[in-house]
């Protein structure tokens, strides 16, 4: 099985660069041509199952990039975007020091009150992905976010602390094997612009 896990187009709270853990906002023209450029990239590929954040960002990326109606996706819970809490849709050059210490190194530092810790993204993520590889689908589209990919990400590459702990860009594609119980990381696709 190979899955590609997306990260969603361009909002316009991204482009103000304001954290956007939950708020649902859709994408924006930029947003929705990186998804159709996305998807030109990947080819003509074809998906047997499209699952998505509930968040509308991520349901359209998904549907754009997996080539389906909005009414195929199959929306997860477990995907949606990390829970910023109290730092929701603030500055991301603004946001005190414990958080922005927490969100460069969650490793040494806690999260702070409100926001949502590491183990749970990481509980999430594992969950998801191991219900999705006892499935048998040759090919398999995750359209989710930013924060939450790090953990999707840190679970496929069979990471120690379970984290791939990097700045995805948006509509950054990985794509990954899992053949007998392995994972194997085979590519990325990019567009080039956070």
């Amino acid at each position: 099985m190979k899955i590609w896990i997306a990260r969603h187009g361009q909002t316009d709270l991204n482009k103000k660069k304001l954290m956007q853990g939950r708020t649902d906002a859709l994408l924006n023209r930029i947003g929705i041509e990186q998804a159709k450029q996305s998807r030109r990239n990947i080819g003509d590929v074809h998906f047997d199952a499209v699952y998505s954040s509930p968040l509308k960002r991520a349901q359209m990326t998904g549907a754009i990039i997996g080539n389906v109606d909005l009414s195929e996706i199959i929306v997860d819970q477990r995907l949606i975007e990390t829970n910023f809490g109290v730092y929701e849709k603030k500055r991301y050059y603004a946001l005190g020091l414990p958080m922005t210490f927490y969100w460069a190194m969650p490793k040494l530092f806690p999260a702070p009150p409100t926001v949502e810790t590491i183990e749970s993204m990481k509980e999430r993520a594992s969950s998801f992905l191991k219900e999705l590889e006892a499935k048998d689908y040759e090919n398999v589209l995750v359209a989710c976010h930013g924060g939450i990919m790090r953990a999707l990400c840190g679970y496929l590459d069979d990471a120690p602390d379970g984290l791939r702990w990097e700045r995805m860009k948006n509509c950054e594609i990985r794509v990954y094997e899992y053949k007998d119980g392995h994972h194997t990381f085979l590519k990325s696709y990019s567009l080039g612009k956070k």
